[in-house]
């Protein structure tokens, strides 16, 4: 009787485990499915950076038409409503940090493009985060204005440290000083609270970006719907200057670098909020950080901390033969 009560045990318990383990998979394979068939949240890295804006070589008259059409279709009342909405806005001409309330009024800004206008130079641009305006652009055009006073220094360091009369040596002495002038007067410019402001990022209903888009200093307004987060975005607006296509990325510059940080052989971050993460312009999302040089210099002696290039509007259907913009910049 015992050796049957223990073969019955035996027997029973081999049981349980097998009817545990079939009842756990089936567990987990019901579980498998209900997250595989879940949309991910809004927000989520889920597939490649989005690209607003302008690519090099593109024609700038076809990109503005292409930006007003898309815009037109947001404000049809005929068309689905629509949320809040990021858009990439371009200015006519550069403008000092006081007038962005005006210009920008209606809506939320994340982030303003700034540029230190020059006859024969193509100055970085920078980046600056925004929470409130003006205060948080002046803070970051003081900020690059440090930047641009230590580059300045780090230039003429490595000037003074080439002694020889060779030709190359000749050669490298003029590109250093050359680029140490070059940000000496982006410093200056930028300490005086220069009009160098040429774009933002901002985020707001279709009426309240048409308004944008209507106020004489506004270029155009390129609304971007498909942007979910800032930090896997690259914006790449159009400067005032450009009139008929873009001017290609220049190569990185011959001129090498005795110092960290000086004269960079790999390209800096995008001119993008990528490195910031922001989704919306809410305290804690809108974060101070220094400002970042996101553009390099076409003059061939002119060398930013950081270089760049950068990309279109994903998607967007500017023509490239569309004829320039022909709106009196």
């Amino acid at each position: 009787m015992r050796a049957v009560l223990v073969r019955f045990g035996s027997t029973s318990l081999r049981s349980q485990i097998m009817t545990g383990a079939a009842l756990a998979a089936t567990v987990a394979l019901v579980l498998a499915v209900f997250w595989a068939g879940r949309e991910p949240p809004v927000g989520a890295e889920t597939g490649d950076v989005v690209r607003v804006g302008v690519v090099e070589g593109q024609s700038v008259g076809g990109y503005l038409e292409a930006s007003r059409d898309e815009l037109a279709r947001l404000t049809d009342p005929s068309a689905p409503a629509a949320g809040d909405t990021w858009a990439l806005v371009a200015l006519r001409r550069y403008a000092t940090p006081a007038r962005l309330p005006g210009l920008l009024a209606g809506a939320q800004v994340a982030q303003v493009y700034t540029r230190v206008p020059s006859t024969g130079s193509r100055t970085a641009v920078n980046r600056i985060p925004v929470f409130r305006l003006p205060d948080d652009v002046t803070a970051g055009m003081i900020s690059a204005a440090v930047a641009r006073d230590r580059e300045n220094a780090d230039y003429q360091r490595l000037s003074r440290a080439l002694t020889g009369d060779g030709r190359n040596e000749m050669r490298l002495r003029a590109a250093y000083e050359s680029a140490a002038r070059i940000a000496a007067m982006e410093a200056a410019a930028y300490r005086a609270g220069c009009e160098c402001v040429f774009a933002a990022v901002v985020r707001g209903t279709p009426a309240a970006l048409d308004g944008i888009a209507a106020r004489p200093w506004v270029r155009v307004v390129d609304p971007a719907p498909e942007v979910r987060q800032l930090d896997r975005t690259e914006f790449r607006p159009p400067l005032p200057e450009e009139l008929e296509t873009v001017s290609p990325a220049p190569s990185p510059s011959a001129v090498p670098s005795g110092m960290p940080g000086v004269a960079p052989d790999v390209a800096g971050p995008l001119p993008s909020s990528i490195g910031i993460h922001v989704t919306s312009t809410s305290p804690e999302s809108s974060a101070r950080t220094p400002s970042a040089a996101v553009m390099p210099s076409e003059d061939p002696v002119a060398v930013p901390s950081t270089s760049d290039t950068s990309p279109a509007h994903e998607g967007s259907d500017a023509s490239p033969g569309a004829s320039s913009d022909d709106s009196g910049r």
